[in-house]
């Protein structure tokens, strides 16, 4: 009798847990993950595949489901459709330029000077604005198999948009086959979506296990700076865009965002592997299908918050590092830079790091110089990366919805 009620207790908790939802199942995973990180760190280490695989394929699918959305949404978009990207593109930018001079402001008012004596990293950052902006040119023309497969989502975004106008005109019946596979592929991502707090408890346990936060104590200073001018864009800046534009209170619509984005992307550290994770939140959300399809890949490769902030506090704590005198006027101009250089940084893990010497250039600081501030930037990535990343993602949706909201009120 014992063996049978067990038997079907089991099924019923397994139950349970399903229905919970996926953010309760996310954090029930860092729950555990945290525990086990705590008691058994070397176990721990051994769930690290885990994450691996989630990541990976995220990062697999993404590509070709952005691509196949962005065409099909194009292709079958109806003559009278009310899906516009111009009002969210302009808020991404907006967005963006805030966050940079948000962190100039922070910057000011707690300086931050480090000990630049890390040995030298060695790489090949780009040595101007018009070297990103080449780069990003010749990314647009890539192979459309090698930009999928090298997860160049500009390039992606300008075959499957090329490819998308193209099909407008074709027959009905290659219309519905496009569509077709656009769903297929969105229920390929689903199944991948559902082994999210697997993932996640493979990343968290591995990264507590592994990394700990004693490495991050000499920095604490500048992980504050940091976090302190994402919340301010998170929590203040961000709301007072979409009441601005929705005309009615927004952090419902914010905190829904930062919790079922946010968290995800947090761990993922990856815009890019968190496209399908804003899809389905948008589709949760009951937004145009036409422009979410594609403002959201837009926004996992130009809406660069977070990136701006990383960019313009670790280039003014270099100058203030190397008592470098440093103007107002000087710093503003740092963040339309770093604006503008966030939306060239790669929607990946550490992706904008490598563009601070670009910033640092502005001050004539050495790549020796920055590619130390970009080592530190590494060692801080458990944090920094995760709520640069964080904050970028969630925006998409953010604002694709108060721009859906505002069409929605136009018409």
């Amino acid at each position: 009798m014992t063996s049978v009620n067990s038997a079907t207790t089991t099924p019923s908790v397994l139950t349970k847990i399903k229905f919970l939802g996926l953010v309760p199942q996310i954090i029930i995973a860092i729950v555990l993950a945290t525990l086990l990180a705590a008691v058994s760190p070397e176990l721990a280490k051994s769930f690290a595949m885990l994450g691996s695989l989630f990541v990976s394929a995220l990062k697999a699918v993404a590509p070709i489901l952005v691509f196949v959305l962005v065409a099909s949404s194009i292709a079958n978009q109806k003559s009278d459709s009310d899906a516009e990207l111009k009002p969210i593109i302009i808020l991404y930018l907006v967005g963006t330029l805030s966050a940079a001079f948000v962190a100039v402001v922070m910057s000011f008012l707690f300086p931050t000077t480090l000990t630049l004596d890390l040995a030298g990293a060695s790489a090949n950052p780009p040595q101007g604005l018009g070297e990103v902006l080449s780069t990003l040119a010749f990314k647009i023309v890539e192979n459309p198999i090698s930009a999928i497969a090298n997860g160049n989502f500009i390039a992606v975004l300008a075959w499957g948009i090329g490819l998308g106008f193209s099909l407008k005109h074709a027959a009905s019946h290659t219309k519905k086959t496009v569509h077709d596979v656009s769903n297929a592929i969105s229920s390929i991502v689903k199944i991948v979506i559902r082994f999210a707090p697997l993932g996640i408890f493979g990343l968290v346990a591995n990264t507590i296990a592994t990394t700990g936060f004693s490495a991050l104590a000499q920095y604490s200073h500048l992980v504050f700076v940091l976090l302190a001018a994402m919340l301010t864009i998170a929590l203040v800046v961000n709301p007072l865009i979409v009441f601005l534009v929705m005309k009615k209170n927004p952090y419902p619509l914010v905190f829904t965002c930062l919790r079922e984005s946010g968290i995800t992307a947090f761990f993922t550290r990856s815009s890019a592997a968190n496209i399908p994770v804003n899809m389905e939140l948008c589709r949760k959300l009951a937004l145009h299908e036409d422009t979410y399809s594609v403002s959201v890949p837009l926004g996992a490769t130009i809406n660069m918050a977070g990136a701006a902030i990383t960019i313009t506090v670790l280039t003014l704590a270099a100058a203030h590092s190397l008592a470098i005198d440093i103007d107002f006027a000087t710093a503003i101009l740092l963040s339309i830079v770093a604006s503008i250089s966030a939306c060239g940084a790669s929607g990946v893990a550490g992706g904008s790091l490598l563009l601070i010497p670009l910033a640092c250039s502005l001050f004539g600081i050495n790549n020796d110089i920055a590619m130390q501030i970009v080592a530190i930037g590494f060692i801080i990535g458990v944090i920094q990366d995760s709520a640069e990343t964080a904050l970028n993602s969630s925006t998409d949706v953010v604002f694709s919805a108060a721009a859906s909201h505002h069409l929605t009120k136009s018409c």
